[in-house]
């Protein structure tokens, strides 16, 4: 692709070298480089990609796109300075793959909590009802049943818009996207062109980067800018209702509010039924009343469950297709699993890392429980730290027993992390025990479990390792449950 043709709009300030070039790849990353490469050097939070020109240009890169004016190293390389570097690497992204969002119909969820489980719910009922399906998010990236490995929740512009090719390629019908705050903060998914945003719920996560629940909201509420169908809103949620009332002005796509307690809701959940096998509830809007059923237990299963199946209405998947795919769901790894242990006991891995997401979690637990509750649980390092003596306030107020152990640290000391967890749990008075080491944490847990009593093992989920200081290490809790029952 000609090198005029790509930057054409991109916000530039200056250029040194000839426009006239073929392109044969983008990247940020240098050691990526090839012959015919645009090397776009971006400024992150740890390191500078201007660092790295040369090690770019030296691999093969005959363009460099960056925010600081750079003296020629090379002849016969293009230099073009722009004002924003991650801009100009998600318009270039768009041009070099051929717009391919516009060629599928892409479904943007954001929000605190519900995203991978609304999406693999989505993608069930899609696939159903026959469609070809891709997915994005924190579990992984799917087309079909194949899978890619993600380092993002959302990947980069240039390894999203690369994906959403490799959909078009593949003939996908239906792109499910789960957009994360940094994402839209970071204009990684800008000009993603979505038919349907998905809006779920805003609680206490990531304010070590946003600094702010205000920033929070705002880079959750860029995704609704960028729709051009409609938008759902969860219209329970405070922050929800305040995005409602922002789209409402706008009036931009029509916006359809789903709940369970605000009866202005356009789609509503009654008669809501809540076992340990799952929830059953039905669903009113204009012109609906119909029941419907799903096998994972917990009010926010309800509320998952409408968000897909208000995503398919609007889709027009007939009812009866809808219904036999939310019971038919499996589980979502790592979102209130439970597993198989033989044992007089239960064993429930989840993800929930969030104040919000834990409080669910053991709230669902609690209403089921035949005996303790023991919860197994820390928080990640290099994270906001504001949540921790949250976290631990309600570790203490739903379980019997709480074990703080090790999440992923990081560049923190374990230790310090569970110190600061420990003011919320200790308000309580529920009995506690420290094993920083997260899998003889695990190990205490499964030794002290009595009859009926269920274990929760909170915050890793799906993760199948643990970052440490220096290095991250192969961590399958599933496994070294099964390991650990095997051993005693």
């Amino acid at each position: 692709m000609n090198l005029k043709h790509l930057i054409d709009g991109i916000d530039i300030i200056s250029y040194k070298g000839s426009l006239d070039k073929e392109i044969l790849e983008i990247t940020y990353d240098s050691r990526k480089c090839s012959k015919n490469c645009i090397y776009i050097a971006r400024k992150g939070f740890q390191v500078d990609g201007h660092d790295y020109i040369p090690s770019a240009i030296k691999n093969g890169a005959i363009c460099i796109i960056c925010e600081k004016e750079i003296p020629i190293l090379k002849e016969g390389i293009t230099y073009i300075q722009v004002k924003d570097s991650k801009i100009a690497q998600a318009e270039l992204a768009i041009r070099f793959y051929d717009h391919p969002s516009e060629k599928l119909k892409m479904i943007g969820i954001t929000g605190t909590n519900g995203k991978t489980s609304i999406s693999f719910l989505i993608g069930n009922i899609l696939r159903q009802w026959g469609k070809k399906t891709g997915t994005i998010g924190t579990i992984g990236n799917y087309i079909g049943n194949s899978f890619y490995k993600a380092n993002n929740t959302t990947p980069e512009a240039i390894d999203l818009q690369k994906f959403l090719s490799e959909m078009v390629k593949q003939k996908v019908d239906y792109g499910i996207m789960e957009v994360s705050s940094h994402s839209l903060a970071l204009n990684r998914v800008r000009g993603v062109k979505y038919a349907i945003g998905i809006f779920t719920n805003l609680s206490q996560d990531h304010l070590d980067f946003h600094k702010t629940y205000e920033d929070y909201f705002q880079a959750k509420a860029k995704l609704f800018d960028m729709t051009y169908k409609a938008n759902i809103i969860n219209g329970d949620d405070p922050y929800g209702e305040r995005l409602l009332r922002k789209l409402k002005d706008k009036e931009k796509v029509p916006t359809y509010s789903y709940g369970i307690k605000n009866n202005n809701c356009d789609f509503l959940a009654k008669d809501i039924q809540i076992t340990h096998k799952g929830v059953s509830f039905i669903l009113e809007g204009e012109n609906l009343q119909e029941d419907f059923s799903i096998g994972i237990p917990g009010i926010f299963s309800v509320y998952n469950a409408m968000t897909a199946i208000i995503v398919a209405l609007l889709e027009k998947v007939p009812i009866s297709i809808i219904k036999e795919a939310l019971e038919k769901t499996p589980a979502v790894p790592g979102r209130f699993e439970v597993i198989n242990t033989h044992t007089p006991y239960s064993v429930i891995i989840d993800y929930a890392h969030t104040p919000d997401g834990l409080e669910n979690v053991l709230k669902t637990i609690r209403s089921f429980a035949k005996n303790r509750i023991i919860s197994v649980f820390g928080c990640g390092g290099n994270r906001d730290k504001t949540k921790r003596p949250i976290m631990g306030e309600i570790g203490g107020t739903y379980s019997d027993l709480c074990i703080l152990t090790s999440d992923n640290p990081r560049n923190e000391d374990p230790l310090t992390i569970i110190q600061d967890i420990l003011p919320g749990i200790q308000k309580t008075n529920c009995p506690y025990q420290v094993i920083e080491n997260r899998k003889e944490a695990i190990k205490r847990a499964l030794e002290m479990a009595q009859k009926d009593d269920v274990i929760l093992i909170a915050g890793k989920g799906h993760e199948t390792y643990q970052i440490l200081k220096d290095k991250t290490i192969s961590f399958d809790e599933k496994k070294i449950v099964k390991e650990l029952l095997e051993q005693a």
